[in-house]
């Protein structure tokens, strides 16, 4: 799987979201969507679609809040 190198945004719940991809590291696999040596066009394709763990990942900026996705369930019944 081909992978990123990435900068984003680090969240009091822990959670790392991207802001920016910096660039793709490619696997150089055949049956990987993203890389520069997978066959175009792939009949019936069942090739992997999805990017790996990301290559490194900076931190651009720094919340101490939750971020959106824990937001609404952290939050219940807080006022």
């Amino acid at each position: 799987m081909c992978r990123l190198e990435t900068e984003g945004t680090k969240y009091g719940c822990g959670h790392y979201i991207i802001t920016r991809k910096l660039r793709k590291i490619d696997c150089d696999s055949p049956w990987c969507y993203h890389s520069r040596r997978h066959r175009n066009p792939c009949p019936n394709c069942s090739c992997d679609r999805y990017y790996g763990p990301d290559a490194s990942e900076t931190v651009t900026d720094i919340r101490p809040e939750f971020c959106p996705e824990c937001y609404p369930f952290y939050n219940k019944g807080r006022r």
